[in-house]
Order: C-alpha cells, then structure tokens, then sequence
C-alpha cells in the first residue's frame, strides 16, 4: 500500500526551501512591508503630476526601480509559502493580507505608468537617453501608448484587478485545497489519490492494473468540478477578450501575444507543424510501449510509462547535487556556483506533502536568491525536471545581476530557452556516461519521455486546445463543460490517431493545468525548446563558447525573443529550425525502437 502524502511539518526541513533567504523572521517582513507603504506615499508626494521633464522622469523611475524590487520579495514571501501548503490556515491569512496591501499599493503608484503614456513621445525619448536602466522601459511604454485607456479608465482596471485576476486563485483553490479525491483498491491493496499522487507517481506506474485505475478514479473526480471549473475559466478568457477589446487590438491573440513580440503566424506555425510532422514520431513511440509492456491496447493512461521500467535508477536528492554540478559543467565556473549555491542555500524545496502545488517552478525575487520547487519521486526525469528548474534560476540570477528590474524578463516566447538547453545539456552529458546500450538507449528515451514529450507534446497539445477556445471566444460562440471537453478530445485524437485509444473521460485533462491563466503560455514551451536543442548541441560541438549563452542569459528583457536567438547564431524567422527538431526526435525514437524490439 501507499503511503498518504506528509503534512508539512512532518518534513525534513534541509530538503525544503529556506524562506529565510528573503526575510529572517516573519516581523522582518511585516516590517519590510509598512516601510515600503510609507516609502510610496513620500514617493506619490514628490512624483504625481509632477513628471514635466527628463530629469524628473528618470528619477522617479529610479525610485520606482526601488520600490518594485522591495514589492516583489514580498509579494514572494507571502505567495511561495503558499505554494508549499495550500492547506494552512497562516499561509491562506498571510497571502490574502498581502493581496489586499498589494492592491492598494498598486492603485497608488498607477499614476506612473498612466502619466508617462500620456507624455509626448519626444520628452519620452529624450528621457530615455539619460540612463539605460530605464531606456527599454520607456520604448516600451512609448509602444504601449496606441493600446493605452485614459487615465481614469486604467486606475479603475487597476482596482478591479483582484476580482479580474480571481479564476487563477480559484482554479488553485479547487485544485490544491478543494478536491479530495477517493481511495482506490486493486488486487485488495488500498491506494489513496490526489492530484500530487497521480500526477508523480501513478501515471507513470508500471503496474498497468493500477495505473488505470488510478486514471479511472482521477478523471472521476475532475468530473465532479467539471462545471464550475469551466464556468471559471469561461471568465477569465472573457475578461481577455473583453480588455483586447477595450483596447483596440484586432483580436484576443493579438492582446495576449502582444507583450511576446511575436505575432500569430509564429505561434500557428509552432502548434501546426508539430500537430502534422511529430504526430508519426510520437504514434510509433506509443506502439513501441504497448509491444514493451504487452499491454491489451495502448491507451491514454499507458503514454507515460517508461520504456524500459527495470532499468530505472533510484536517484536521491543528495545524487541529483552530484550529477547536476557533473553535467551542467560544461556552461563554466561561474554558472556551477550558481548550482551549487541552490543546494547548499536550500533554494530547493523537493518533498512532496499535502497541499503543495504539483509539478516544478522557480521563482527569482530581484535581488534575492530563487525558490525552485519541484515534488521529488526519486526517478532520473525528476533530475530533468531540476536542470530545467535550475535553468530558469540561473537565467534570472545572471538577468538580475545584470539588468535594472525593468529589463529582466525576456518575452515569453524565450522564457522555456534557458530551461530547455539545460535540460538537453544534462541529458546528452548521461547518454556520454553511459555504460551500456541499455543505459543509453534508456536515457534516450528519457529524453523522449521527459523532454519532449512534456514540451512537444503535453504543452503543444494544451496549446492547440487553447487556441480552439480563443476562436471560439474571438467569435463570440459560448464555452461549457460539454465544449471544452469535445475541444480537448478532438486534439488529443488529432494527435494520437488510432494508436492510442483516447476514452471520452480524457477530455477532462484542460482541468489539470494552470497555464491556461497565464495568457498563451504553452506554446512556448516548444518554442523554447527548439532554441534549446540548437543551442545545446552547439555549446556540445564547441560551435559557440559557453560565454555567447551567458551573454544571452545576462541580456534579460533588453531584445526580442529572435533578437536573443541571433546573439548565437539563431534564425528563428522560418521554420527550418523547428523542422529540423522534429527531424531529430524521429530519428531518436527509431533509435531506441531498433535498440528495444
């Protein structure tokens, strides 16, 4: 039997993320907290109504570049801690005070941005010449100008925000705290299930009895939300719909795509040659595994199995330091003590216990350490999962370090790059390892299972899903439960054609994932991992120096996404690069199907 998931003070503090690396005590941060309140009411005084010159405008963003760095480590505070336990009362009580204080900060120092986009663009491009730090912010606040509200319009939209921003905390509310899914028995043996369980553990179980079940009895419980979570993501993308147009953007994908500095055709091509050319790749994968496992039928519950389960090496938490310092050597001195640093720092929160939020982030606070949690099972992709993590860590550590706060964040269709190469990174530094064709092949296919399949193929699939439902609300058709549930089932069959037999309770899977709050997001992850396999092999091939990568990471926000490709040798302007990635996948999946049967 299964052990129920631990509450969190059952854990082993070492393996859990030291939120002291932000404030040391609880009343620092209370403390932190009234400072900044008193700091933005001397800075509204000095600077409301008053940004008449270049002078005037570079200092008031100076101040405000202080403000947001001290706003967001506390905001990471109050928010990270709930990440790890949902369920606690202190948590739910502190993070809902700082919604509410954060709120009322934000309405206050509104007048910032609404005067600048209503300040002639000649002083705006003069000010931006005094000082680089706040260069790319005012172009960018110069672009934003065409999509800007009146003032008065906007300060509304602000204090708006909590009930406008509420469907990404409900849909975690229901998720982590709410659902309480049902005891499942096989065989005589009890199982307990919760989406932390099923989502590490059973899917990828090699007992095909259990494993089902486990599936059987997930998707029941899904079904039982099904309506109020659709009826709550229905609101959030009418709210987006309802700003692309108040703003005046063509469309709901020009709105969200806007801050990406893509357009749709970039997107369309990621989702559409991926859906026609992997399809094949991925369907003769899945063949492969039922063969392997001499499974009855492939099913949507047998796509995560591995493909050679007995080989699968135990892997602690102390080996994962071993082989990530090993592995990620190769980008230098500098960036392995950055890996270093996230162990012996305690940046990493690894255990899984109830309440938690499932999968893997990180978060860099400016200024401060990064928090990467992840739910460690113990399994070799959980050490894809950490090179992943620590590949955004160490792209915002060197991005901090080297941009004001107004120039970290790259756009969102390179935000998966630096997590991606890593991944890649590691993966070919354990294939170089390998001590056998077996151990090769199966980390080959590691890197199909993990890698690619997450990135390729769970997030394009969710892309491809979400793109139907942007039609859809750009049309003005209605959504429901019933839609969004025929939505997912035609893309998932789309993809898998008749290899993998796709049960009507499959179309529940939107309900699992967040993204779908966070704007069109999951087209990215391939897109992020298509810079990444190049890269990857040129810094393998020696092609660039791992510096040229560096000098990427410490870029930030400063380029577009295909201007930071360019800065090593990148084109990302057609689709050869991304033929050429499907290219390779094929032609790893033919490798370990000649090596397996």
């Amino acid at each position: 039997m299964k052990k129920q998931l631990p509450k969190r003070h059952e854990l082993d503090a070492k393996y859990t993320w030291d939120m002291t690396n932000l404030f040391k005590k609880e009343e620092l941060y209370q403390e932190a907290f009234d400072l900044v309140e008193k700091d933005i009411d001397s800075f509204c005084v000095k600077f409301e109504n008053h940004l008449s010159t270049k002078e005037l405008i570079n200092e008031a963003l100076t101040t405000y570049q202080d403000i947001q760095t001290r706003l967001i480590r506390i905001g990471a505070y109050s928010s990270l801690q709930a990440s790890t336990d949902s369920i606690s009362e202190e948590n739910q009580i502190r993070q809902g005070k700082a919604m509410i204080r954060l709120q009322a900060i934000s309405k206050k120092i509104a007048f910032l941005t609404n005067e600048l986009k209503q300040t002639p663009d000649a002083l705006l491009l003069e000010a931006s010449k005094i000082d680089m730090n706040n260069h790319y912010y005012l172009k960018e606040i110069i672009e934003d100008k065409k999509y800007a509200l009146i003032p008065e319009v906007e300060k509304a939209l602000i204090a708006l925000s909590p009930v406008l921003n509420i469907s990404y905390i409900n849909y975690n509310r229901f998720k982590l705290a709410d659902m309480k899914f049902n005891d499942y028995v096989v065989d005589d043996v009890t199982y307990p299930n919760s989406f932390t369980l099923f989502e590490n553990e059973y899917e990828y179980e090699g007992n095909t009895l259990v494993r089902r079940k486990a599936y059987e009895t997930f998707y029941q419980k899904l079904a039982e939300y099904q309506h109020g979570l659709a009826s709550n993501y229905h609101a959030h993308v009418q709210k987006e719909k309802i700003l692309s147009e108040l703003r005046g953007y063509p469309s709901v994908f020009d709105y969200l795509l806007h801050d990406q500095k893509v357009t749709k055709d970039i997107m369309d091509r990621q989702i559409d040659l991926i859906m026609e050319r992997l399809a094949p790749a991925m369907r003769k994968y899945a063949l492969l595994l039922k063969k392997v496992h001499g499974l009855d039928k492939m099913t949507y519950a047998d796509l995560k199995i591995a493909v050679d389960p007995k080989f699968e090496p135990h892997v602690t938490i102390d080996d994962s330091k071993t082989l990530l310092m090993q592995g990620l050597s190769v980008l230098g001195d500098e960036y392995n003590q950055i890996v270093k640093r996230a162990f012996e720092e305690r940046w990493i929160d690894f255990p899984q216990n109830q309440g938690k939020s499932t999968g893997g982030f990180c978060s860099s606070p400016y200024g401060a350490s990064s928090f990467i949690l992840v739910n460690w099972n113990g399994q070799m992709d959980e050490v894809m999962v950490l090179a992943h993590e620590i590949g955004h860590a160490g792209h915002f550590q060197y991005a901090n370090s080297n941009q004001s706060i107004l120039n970290t964040r790259p756009s969102m269709y390179f935000i998966e790059a630096p997590s991606t190469t890593n991944e890649l990174i590691m993966a070919n530094h354990l294939i170089k390892k390998a001590k056998s064709k077996r151990e090769e092949t199966w980390l080959k296919s590691v890197v199909i299972s993990r890698t690619y399949y997450h990135n390729f193929v769970t997030h394009l699939l969710e892309a491809a899903f979400q793109r139907e439902v942007y039609y859809k609300v750009d049309h003005k058709e209605p959504l429901s439960a019933h839609i969004l549930k025929n939505l997912k089932l035609d893309v998932l069959r789309k993809f898998w054609g008749d290899a993998v037999e796709i049960p009507d309770w499959a179309g529940l899977t939107w309900m699992r994932q967040p993204h779908y709050f966070m704007g069109l997001y999951p087209y990215t992850y391939s897109a992020g991992l298509t810079v990444g396999t190049k890269v990857s092999k040129m810094i393998e091939n020696k092609d660039i120096e791992p510096e040229d990568w560096i000098n990427v990471l410490k870029a930030g926000g400063t380029k577009t996404p295909f201007e930071l490709a360019k800065m090593v040798g990148v084109d990302l302007s057609t689709d050869q690069m991304l033929n050429e990635v499907i290219d390779e996948i094929s032609i790893i999946i033919d490798d370990i199907i000649a090596n397996q049967l």
